[in-house]
């Protein structure tokens, strides 16, 4: 693990570290868990769109939050003053809201000397005229590549991210997260009405795994399920999808967006089966809903930021590999679509129903992939889909680097993937006569 960050304890934020670990002390040690969250964030983004740079901008933040946990209740007060005077003042909220309560602190997590990325800062890496440079000559090669496209728009977004917790039973986790994300968007083809009517849907490899992280993933979260408000609540050790659906949430692959050396609460990223060839194995869990629920944290606690709590989300979420060729998943259907990117949708993780529409799509017409569609949106129920998975290809993939997830109006980096996969009857909402 790195060293500590000490750019938190200097002169210009007027704090020490002891003088922080003796607050934190003071402030959590009757209580059931806490830790007080320390972050340095800069970020950068440009934008060219049509030719033309259309948005630039560069923003940092420095902060804290202090947590105190006990029971199922947080109190939580955070500032972007690192001052002792500010720590404080939100040690006095934590004290006088658990002035009656009494617990005991819970060890810390074991540290983990694992590193999964660089730390080298990404802005830092190139200067401003290079990106501009990179994006007009992505912005050149693709329209000289085909008379069909229309509209190109391309972006960088940077960011460096430093964190240090520190916990009341003596324990510091710190990490930096560099982070890139790269986008492309061509307008370049024609396309028909896409057709309505429930029908076999084969979705691609890669991105459209993003059906599988918000249909099904948000509802395998703890929080959801110690509150009985998921559709899979209650189901552990149960059949709830096919058996050849396994699924996992990963936040160990090095070098990828949704991996995290240690989660916002420093327990180490973990591997984690969800389902096993149909079976419900385990939730996501962070710190809290684990100990309410009496299993183990996953290293999933994540946060957008100092001014947030953490809470159980998803790292890289993907099906792992089935059997089948996608070429022989394609040849078995003979009327149907082939859905390979995904836009906007809605979920209702009380019972699993979801909209979702379709950025990239193709109709399948005796076994082979035919015209580009235009308006599909696949409508459907998470646990039920699961149900229907009939055949799962051997060509997984782990999405481009680009899924940023929402929870409760908190925003954190994501991965999903899966292989190919049928689906035997999806209700398709399309536009066609």
């Amino acid at each position: 693990m790195h060293s500590n960050l000490n750019e938190f304890f200097s002169k210009e934020n007027s704090i020490s570290r002891k003088s922080a670990e003796t607050i934190v002390n003071n402030t959590l040690f009757k209580c059931d868990d806490g830790e007080l969250f320390l972050e340095s964030t800069v970020s950068e983004s440009l934008l060219l769109d049509d030719g033309k740079i259309k948005n630039t901008s560069y923003d940092s933040s420095k902060g804290y939050g202090l947590r105190s946990v006990n029971n199922d209740v947080t109190t939580y007060s955070h500032s972007n003053e690192l001052t002792e005077e500010s720590l404080k003042q939100s040690a006095k909220i934590i004290i006088d809201a658990n002035k009656n309560y009494s617990g005991k602190i819970n060890l810390g997590p074991k540290k983990n000397n694992k590193y999964l990325y660089t730390d080298v800062n990404p802005i830092e890496a190139k200067n401003f005229s290079e990106k501009i440079e990179l994006l007009n000559k992505i912005d050149k090669y693709l329209r000289n590549k085909s008379p069909y496209v229309k509209q190109v728009s391309s972006s960088i977004f940077s960011e460096y991210q430093q964190i240090e917790i520190i916990r009341p039973d003596n324990q510091s986790y710190s990490d930096k997260r560099p982070l890139v994300r790269f986008n492309v968007s061509v307008v370049a083809l024609e396309s028909i009405a896409a057709p309505a009517g429930e029908m076999k849907v084969v979705l691609g490899p890669g991105w459209p795994g993003i059906l599988l992280h918000e249909a099904i993933g948000h509802g395998l979260e703890g929080d959801f399920n110690r509150k009985k408000t998921s559709a899979f609540s209650n189901l552990m050790g149960q059949k709830i999808a096919d058996e050849q659906v396994t699924v996992v949430d990963d936040g160990t692959i090095e070098n990828r967006r949704g991996s995290i050396t240690i989660d916002d609460e420093g327990t180490p990223t973990n591997k984690t089966v969800l389902i096993e060839k149909g079976i419900l194995k385990n939730y996501i869990q962070d710190r809290l809903n684990a100990r309410l629920m009496n299993v183990q944290p996953t290293g999933n606690g994540r946060r957008e930021s100092f001014e947030h709590m953490p809470m159980p989300r998803m790292t890289n979420t993907y099906m792992l590999s089935g059997k089948y060729h996608p070429d022989e998943i394609i040849k078995s259907v003979d009327n149907g679509i082939y859905a390979v990117a995904f836009g906007g949708g809605q979920v209702d993780i009380t019972n699993g129903k979801f909209v979702f529409s379709c950025t990239e799509a193709y109709e399948i017409k005796n076994g082979k992939i035919q015209r580009p569609l235009k308006g599909a949106t696949l409508i459907g129920n998470g646990p039920d889909v699961l149900t229907k998975v009939k055949m799962v290809g051997n060509d997984m993939e782990l999405d481009a680097g680009v899924g940023t997830c929402g929870k409760n109006g908190q925003w954190v980096p994501v991965g999903v993937g899966q292989p190919t996969i049928l689906i035997d009857g999806i209700t398709v909402g399309g536009t066609q006569n």
